[in-house]
C-alpha cells in the first residue's frame, strides 16, 4: 500500500457518507464524483502510519535511554557542584544535533526519491484513460491492470480476463485465473491479461490493510546483523550500568569513607565510561548518509539493512533479460519450419500478426513482437489466451482453429526433441527461439496437452549491455558467484552469458530436469546458468542457496520474479521493470542500470568495515571501564578518573576520530559477525588500560602518591593506548588518516595544557613521573602481546569448532 507524507491527525480523520455507483467500464467516474469521494475520505491511502515526521524525528533523536541517563548524572553533579565534570553535555548535544539533522536531511532526499518510483495506476474517468498515483485512487474508479501490475485495492472485474498470483497474501503460488464478476485482493499481482476493474475497498477497509490491523501493525523490517549486534550490545549496557553505578556510590560513601561529592564524582566517571554514547548514532548517521548518497545515484533503498545485506553477499542471482542483456529485444528473423504449408496456408508473417495484435504489449517478448509483425488480415479471435511465465505460452483460438505461440519445449513437448538440433542451431548463437504452432486441441491457460504442429520459428536477440562484463568482473574479484536463473533455453542464456564474461557459464541445466529438492539443491551447487526455470523454481533455487550458508541477492524486474525477490537475502530490482517487482524489493535501480550494482556494494562495505572500526573504538573505552570498575569493587578502591577527564579522553581518542573515519572509503571483503570482529579488535587495547592503570593506582597507593596525581597519570596512560589503538585501526595510513591521528593528539596536549582546570590536569609528583613513565613504557609490549593472545585464541576456536575435520584426536 501506499502513503503520503502527511500529518498523524490527517491520517485519522473519519470518513463522510457518499452514493456508490457502478460505472460503466468505458466511462469510469465523472470528476464531480471523484471530488466527493476525496472530500469524504475515500482515497487509496494506506493504514499503516505515515513516514516519520520532522517532530518525530527530534523526539527520537532527543528522548533516549542514554540520554535520560546522562540527565540523571548532569543533575547529580549540579546537586554536589562539581561543574567543571560536566564537559560530557555539549558532546551529548552535539551528537544528538548531528543525528537530528541528518535524518531530516534523509528524509527529504528520500521522500523525494520516493515520489519518483512512486507506484501508478491506469483509471477511467469521463471516459478518458490517464495515468495516476495510485494513492489517488477512490472508491468505485475503474483502474486498467495488466501483467506485472500490483493490485492497489480490492477491486471486481468488470471487464477482461487476467491471471493472478496471490502467493505475496496466502503463501500459495498457484495462479488464478479473473474473469467478469471475481474479486482481485490488494497486494496479488497480476501475471498475464488485461482488465478493467471497480475498485471495492480502498486505503483502510482493503484487504491488505485488514490483515495489517489484525496484526495489530505493519511489521518493522528485519534489522541487519550490525545494528542487532549493536541493539544487544547497548542493552546489556543499559542495564549493567545501573547496578554497578548503585554499588560503586555505596562502596565509595559508606565503606572508603569519601564524602558525598567524591562518591558521586568518581560513580559518574565509571558510568560515563561504560555507556557508548556515540556509537548507535555513528552507525545510524552512517546508514542514513549512505542512503543519501545512493539516492543521488538513482539508487533507491526501501530498508536500511539491504545496505549491510548487499555488502555481505557472496553469491548474486540474475536474470537474462534486462540484466546482462539491454530490456529492450529485437526479433532478428523468422525461419519455417516443417509444419508450414505455403500453397494452402495464408503468409506465415501474416498468421503472427493476426496472433500478436490480440496481445498486450506487456513484456518485452510481446513488444519485439508487436514491432515487428504489424501486418495482419484483421480477423477476430473467439479467445485470448494470454501468455503465462508458469506454462510459457500464449494462444487464441479462431473457431476450430487455435495456435500458439511460446517456448518450443513447452509448445512442442514429446516432439521437441524431432526439432532440438534446428533449434539449438539458433540457440548456440545466442538468439532466443519461439515456436509458433497450430495446436490440435483448446489451449486453456493451463500446461498444454494436446499435438502441436509447428509453422515457424521467431527468432529474438537481446544485446548484451556493455557496461555487463565489467560489472561481472568486478563480482569476480569481490569474491561474489553468479547464478544466471532464466525461463529462456538454458543453451541461450548460457551463450549469452559466456558473452557477458561470467565464469563457468557452460555449466548449464535445463531446469525442467530438476524433479525433486534434493536435485535442485545439488544443481543449485554446482551449476551457473539455469534455464526454463518457471517462477516457483525460481523461489526454490532462492531457497536452497540460503540452506547452503550463502547470503543470496537476487535482481529481477518481471512479475516472474517476485517470488525469489522476496525471499531473497536482498533483491534488487529494475524500475523499468514491473510494478510488483520494484515493490517486493529492497533495492531499485531507478535508470534500471546494473553497472551500479558495485557502487551499492561497495558503499555496503564502506559502511560496514568503516562502523566495524570506529566500534572498536568506542569499545575500548566501555571493556576498560566495565573491568576497571569490577576492580575498583574487587579491591575496594575508588574509581580513578573523573567525568571530565574521561569525557577528554573520548573526544580525541574515540570520538573525534570515529566520525572521520566512518566516511572514509573502505573496499574490504566483509568477513565474520560484527560484534564478534568488534570486540576481538577492541578487547586486547581495553585490557591493556585496565592493567596499565589497576597497577598504576594500587603502586600510587603502595608509593602513597596523590589520588589527584594518579588520576592524571592514568588520563595520559589511557590517551597513549588509545593513540596506538587509534593508529592500528587507521592503518592503511593515508594522509587523510595521518592528519586526523596527528591532529587529535595535538588535540589532546593542547587542551591538557592550555586547559587543565576545566579537564582536571594536574601537574604530578616525582613518585607519579616516574610510575607514568615506567607504566607507559610497558603499555606498547603489552598491548602486542595481548593482541598476538586474543588472536591465538580466536584462530583456535576457529580450527576446533568452524573446521572440525582437522580436530586432533
Amino acid at each position: 500500500m501506499f502513503t503520503k507524507d502527511r500529518s498523524r491527525e490527517e491520517d485519522e480523520r473519519v470518513r463522510g457518507e457518499i452514493v456508490r455507483v457502478k460505472p460503466d467500464y468505458r466511462a469510469g467516474l465523472t470528476e464531480e464524483q471523484v471530488r466527493t469521494r476525496v472530500e469524504n475520505g475515500w482515497t487509496n491511502e494506506e493504514v499503516a502510519p505515515p513516514a516519520l515526521t520532522t517532530k518525530e524525528i527530534i523526539h527520537k533523536n532527543v528522548f533516549t535511554y542514554f540520554n535520560l541517563i546522562f540527565l540523571v548524572l548532569a543533575i547529580l553533579l549540579c546537586i554536589v557542584g562539581s561543574f567543571r565534570n560536566l564537559t560530557f553535555l555539549p558532546v551529548i548535544i552535539a551528537n544528538t544535533m548531528i543525528g537530528i539533522i541528518q535524518e531530516i536531511r534523509a528524509k527529504r532526499v528520500l521522500e523525494k526519491l520516493n515520489m519518483l518510483n512512486a507506484p501508478h495506476a491506469e483509471v477511467v474517468r469521463d471516459g478518458n484513460v490517464r495515468k495516476i498515483d495510485a494513492i489517488d485512487l477512490v472508491i468505485d474508479d475503474i483502474v486498467i491492470f495488466g501483467a506485472g501490475n500490483q493490485i492497489c485495492a480490492d477491486a471486481e472485474v468488470e471487464e477482461g480476463e487476467v491471471r493472478v498470483n496471490e502467493s505475496l497474501l496466502t503463501g500459495e503460488s498457484d495462479e488464478i485465473t479473473k474473469r467478469r464478476g471475481d474479486t482481485l485482493l490488494s497486494g496479488s499481482f497480476i501475471v498475464s491479461g488485461k482488465c478493467h476493474a471497480r475498485l471495492t475497498s480502498v486505503g483502510e477497509d482493503s484487504y491488505i490493510s485488514r490483515l495489517t490491523l489484525e496484526a495489530g501493525a505493519m511489521p518493522e523490517g528485519e534489522q541487519s546483523e550490525m545494528m542487532r549486534s549493536l541493539d544487544r550490545l547497548v542493552k546489556v549496557v543499559g542495564i549493567a550500568l545501573i547496578p554497578i553505578g548503585i554499588v560503586l556510590f555505596v562502596q565509595g560513601f559508606f565503606f572508603n569513607g569519601e564524602s558525598f561529592r567524591e562518591s558521586i564524582v568518581s560513580m559518574v566517571a565509571a558510568v560515563i565510561g561504560m555507556i557508548p554514547e556515540g556509537l548507535y548514532l555513528l552507525a545510524s548517521v552512517a546508514m542514513v548518509v549512505s542512503a543519501m548518497r545512493l539516492a543521488k545515484k538513482r539508487v533507491l533503498l526501501h530498508d536500511m539493512k539491504s545496505i549491510e545485506t548487499l555488502a555481505r553477499v557472496d553469491v548474486l542471482c540474475v536474470d537474462k533479460t534486462g540484466t546482462i542483456t539491454e530490456n529492450s529485444m529485437c526479433v532478428n528473423k523468422v525461419v519455417r519450419a516443417k509444419g508450414y504449408e505455403e500453397e494452402t496456408m495464408p503468409p506465415l508473417e501474416e498468421m503472427i500478426g493476426d496472433f500478436v495484435k490480440e496481445m498486450e504489449a506487456d513484456n518485452a517478448t510481446m513488444a519485439a513482437l508487436k514491432e515487428f509483425f504489424k501486418e495482419n488480415s484483421g480477423k477476430k479471435p473467439d479467445k485470448v489466451i494470454p501468455f503465462s511465465s508458469t506454462v510459457k505460452y500464449s494462444g487464441v483460438i479462431y473457431g476450430e482453429d487455435a495456435y500458439v505461440l511460446g517456448a518450443p519445449e513447452f509448445v512442442l513437448r514429446k516432439m521437441f526433441s524431432e526439432h532440438q538440433d534446428k533449434i539449438n542451431q539458433f540457440a548456440e548463437k545466442g538468439y532466443r527461439v519461439l515456436v509458433f504452432a497450430q495446436y490440435d486441441g483448446i489451449p486453456d491457460g493451463k500446461a498444454l496437452t494436446g499435438e502441436a504442429n509447428p509453422l515457424g520459428y521467431i527468432l529474438l536477440l537481446n544485446k548484451v549491455r556493455k557496461e555487463a562484463p565489467s560489472t561481472f568482473a568486478f563480482f569476480e574479484q569481490q569474491g561474489v558467484e553468479i547464478k544466471v536463473i532464466s525461463g529462456d533455453n538454458p543453451l541461450t542464456v548460457s551463450e549469452t552469458a559466456k558473452q557477458a564474461g561470467i565464469r563457468n557459464a557452460e555449466r548449464y541445466i535445463d531446469a525442467r530436469e530438476l524433479k525433486t529438492e534434493e536435485e535442485l539443491e545439488e544443481a543449485a551447487r554446482n551449476y551457473t546458468v539455469f534455464g526454463r526455470v518457471v517462477p516457483e523454481q525460481k523461489r526454490q533455487l532462492v531457497h536452497a542457496l540460503k540452506r547452503q550458508g550463502r547470503t543470496v541477492a537476487m535482481t529481477g524486474d518481471g512479475v516472474n520474479d517476485v517470488l525469489a525477490l522476496k525471499d531473497a537475502d536482498c533483491s534488487v530490482a529494475m524500475a523499468s521493470g514491473s510494478d510488483a517487482a520494484a515493490q517486493a524489493s529492497q533495492v531499485v535501480l531507478l535508470e534500471s542500470d546494473f553497472s551500479k550494482m558495485p557502487e551499492v556494494v561497495l558503499e555496503g562495505r564502506r559502511v560496514v568495515n568503516n562502523i566495524q572500526r570506529s566500534a572498536s573504538l568506542f569499545l575500548v573505552k566501555n571493556i576498560f571501564s566495565f573491568l576497571l570498575s569490577l576492580f575498583s569493587l574487587a579491591f575496594m578502591i575508588t574509581y580513578p578518573l573523573e567525568p571530565s577527564q574521561v569525557s577528554l579522553i573520548t573526544m580525541y581518542t574515540i570520538g573525534i576520530p570515529a566520525f572521520f573515519l566512518a566516511l572514509q572509503p573502505n573496499k574490504d571483503i566483509i568477513r565474520g559477525h560484527f560484534l564478534t570482529n568488534v570486540v576481538l579488535k577492541a578487547l586486547p587495547a581495553g585490557l591493556t588500560d585496565v592493567i596499565a592503570v589497576g597497577a598504576l593506582v594500587v603502586f600510587g597507593q603502595t608509593f602513597d602518591v596523590p589520588a589527584s596525581d594518579i588520576s592524571t597519570a592514568a588520563t595520559m596512560l589511557l590517551a597513549i593506548v588509545g593513540f596506538m589503538i587509534l593508529y592500528r585501526i587507521c592503518q592503511p595510513m593515508n594522509l587523510f588518516r595521518r592528519v586526523i591521528w596527528i591532529g587529535c593528539v595535538v588535540g589532546m596536549l593542547g587542551c591538557s595544557i592550555f586547559l587543565p582546570d576545566l579537564f582536571a590536569i594536574t601537574g604530578m609528583s616525582t613518585k607519579c613521573i616516574m610510575l607514568f613513565v615506567v607504566f607507559s613504557i610497558a603499555t606498547e609490549p603489552v598491548l602486542r602481546y595481548l593482541t598476538r593472545f586474543v588472536e591465538w585464541i580466536r584462530e583456535g576456536y576457529i580450527r576446533l569448532f568452524k573446521n572440525p575435520e582437522k580436530k586432533r584426536v
